[in-house]
């Protein structure tokens, strides 16, 4: 499991309140999508309320869990303490507020993005400071070092480029090639930070939660090769207005990504623990999903079909960010309150054991509604179905109230 040494322990406070927040967003932002239902599966999601949802999904949960992991997670796996808590504390404060007032005002009024976008940003930068801090401590750099620092690097492009957008609307300018920015914004965001991060810190719970041992991390190296090819190539595509740069690009990615998933494959194979458990087995799904919705876009590449690609930017989302970020939260989160309330209890008391602390059973139905909600949505916008989009995202919305329930539920135990 997550093994812990007291110096290198986050005050459990730090990754717990960007975890709560994030749980509580993406309740709102599934709300959000239901409403905006119409709009959507008409293939209209370059609208307000859509921006608004996405973000708040995309900013409010996947990036606020990241980064609540992260304030756990690095220490761990560099062994290294985080560099300023105090620091962290402002900066979850900053962000929360950030991404509520920049929510808001996509939905609301567009054009007054800006403003929440630069508090926003503001809290991006501290993080971007506590992180590199913090890693540059770090006494042995590593492959997961790599990829964790690229992912912070296009973090922040991500965060450059969505300021410039929301300077756009304000301004009321044509200065800048909007379709162009809003590409690289997208490709920086969701292929660059948070597919790269995943995959670091892939390298180290999945051996972890599988109990892998003799494993040779040779192919990482390719991997990340391979795969920062695919981005660098693609941005050029975008930049330079080469078309054929496009296919390229993506055809990088889809190796990069398969290469990442054979080794994940290669290291499952030398576990100890032959029964993985259940939630475990739904971030394993995650990646398979990721592999072929690389597939899935190296193929759409060839044309000029946007609607399509709308729609695997939100399979992307959903079926490989999402998805992994749930199946590995349900094993972070039960384990980290755990060693909160009763590490130094053993032997002192009677404490539940860690299986104890979430049902595992009952794990594996919210993960199923939400795998079953994500095809049915996924399949609602393909035939534009709105019946089939209000069920569907329905159960998308059950699930994320059945989830922030299991979290509570642990923090009461």
């Amino acid at each position: 499991m997550l093994t812990t040494h007291q110096t290198y322990e986050t005050n459990i406070r730090l990754p717990f309140s960007f975890i709560l927040f994030g749980t509580v967003a993406f309740l709102f932002s599934q709300m959000m999508f239901l409403f905006s239902g119409p709009q959507m599966v008409i293939g209209a999601f370059r609208i307000p309320s859509v921006w608004a949802a996405v973000h708040l999904t995309v900013l409010g949960w996947a990036l606020m869990v990241a980064m609540g992991a992260m304030y756990q997670l690095v220490p761990v796996a560099f062994l290294t303490p985080i560099w300023n808590e105090t620091v962290g504390f402002i900066q979850f404060l900053v962000t929360a507020l950030g991404i509520l007032s920049f929510s808001a005002s996509l939905a609301l009024k567009m054009q007054m993005a800006f403003f929440p976008g630069l508090l926003l940003t503001f809290g991006f930068v501290l993080f971007f400071l506590q992180m590199f801090m913090t890693l540059r401590k770090q006494a042995k750099k590593n492959i997961m070092t790599l990829f964790v620092g690229t992912a912070l690097v296009c973090l922040l492009l991500t965060i450059g480029l969505g300021v410039t957008l929301t300077f756009h609307f304000w301004s009321g300018t044509e200065t800048l090639d909007h379709l162009l920015v809003l590409k690289t914004h997208v490709l920086f965001g969701i292929f660059g930070w948070f597919t790269l991060l995943i995959i670091g810190f892939s390298y180290k719970m999945v051996p972890m939660f599988s109990l892998a041992h003799g494993f040779s991390m040779k192919l990482a190296r390719y991997v990340y090769i391979v795969y920062i090819s695919g981005l660098i190539v693609s941005f050029f595509g975008f930049f330079k207005k080469y078309e054929a740069l496009f296919p390229i690009g993506m055809s990088l990615l889809f190796v990069g990504f398969a290469l990442f998933a054979y080794h994940m494959f290669t290291i499952l194979q030398t576990r100890v623990k032959k029964k993985l458990d259940r939630p475990f087995l739904f971030a394993l799904l995650a990646i398979g999903i990721a592999l072929f919705l690389h597939g899935a876009a190296l193929f759409c590449s060839f044309s000029k079909n946007v609607p399509i690609f709308n729609i695997l930017i939100y399979a992307y989302i959903f079926g490989w960010i999402i998805l992994s970020i749930i199946g590995y939260l349900y094993k972070i989160v039960p384990f980290l309150w755990w060693t909160h309330r009763y590490s130094k209890k053993i032997g002192k008391e009677n404490v539940p054991t860690l299986k104890q602390m979430m049902n595992e059973k009952w794990t594996v139905v919210q993960c199923s509604l939400f795998v079953a909600s994500f095809i049915g949505v996924l399949l609602a916008l393909i035939v534009s179905s709105l019946p089939l989009f209000y069920i569907a995202q329905g159960g998308m919305l059950l699930f994320s109230l059945l989830f922030a329930g299991s979290i509570i539920s642990v923090l009461l135990k």
